[in-house]
């Protein structure tokens, strides 16, 4: 995060921070001006109780029979995940996963710019992605020290990814955003890794699926039996 410093806030919390991002972002997008933390706790299925203490954690930013301004917790809240920092970010892999990040909206709607995309591929480089013409990683290098970035994403393959984590800590990448199904660390204790393993959430989904049959089914059985 950016902006004011919160190392004693919980890692929970921060992870609800970008729900509270989106839904504040759709209720401007709808011309809401105010909230309370009821109402707000309606939208995101949170309890106000749990809001009020999250939102504590930075600061106080409502008023007690007034609520929320809206756009005044959107932007203070923007700030506190760096959306209005200026991050830069590539695109290492453009495979499938790399074209389908670099060409949604995930990066622009959260203040980071996309400004390149790599990979080892002679059949892929050179090709557009996105606006972005696709560089060979050889040239990792020399373009991140005409153009330094805070971010990578990494969608390349799991057998290069620990390569690419050395090369892109030495050259002062600061958060890499993990895709390759393969779990990642940097060595130099100030790298931020995200680990993300789409095969982990979809089991945890068919676990929940079938933890939600099985309670369903249970309560049939036992009304049934009545």
């Amino acid at each position: 995060m950016s902006g004011e410093k919160n190392y004693g806030v919980p890692e929970s919390v921060v992870k609800r921070l970008p729900r509270y991002y989106r839904f504040l972002r759709e209720l401007l997008i709808e011309g809401k001006l105010r909230i309370s933390s009821g109402e707000l706790s309606e939208v995101m299925g949170v309890t106000a109780s749990q809001i009020r203490q999250d939102l504590g954690y930075f600061g106080g930013f409502g008023q007690k029979g007034y609520g929320y301004n809206i756009k005044y917790l959107y932007t203070r809240i923007s700030d506190i995940l760096g959306v209005s920092a200026g991050y830069r970010a590539v695109v290492l892999g453009a495979g499938n996963l790399g074209r389908a990040l670099a060409s949604g909206a995930v990066f622009t709607q959260r203040g980071v710019e996309l400004v390149g995309i790599f990979d080892a591929s002679p059949e892929v480089i050179g090709t557009s992605v996105a606006g972005l013409i696709v560089m060979d990683v050889a040239e990792l290098e020399e373009f991140l020290a005409a153009c330094p970035v805070q971010i990578a994403v990494l969608t390349a393959s799991r057998e290069a990814a620990p390569g690419l984590v050395e090369r892109l800590v030495s050259l002062g990448v600061r958060g890499i955003w993990n895709f390759t199904d393969r779990e990642l660390s940097a060595a130099d204790g100030r790298t931020t890794v995200h680990n993300i393993c789409l095969g982990d959430s979809l089991m945890t989904l068919c676990y929940e699926i079938g933890q939600a049959e099985e309670e369903y089914h249970g309560k049939k059985t036992e009304t049934e039996l009545r």
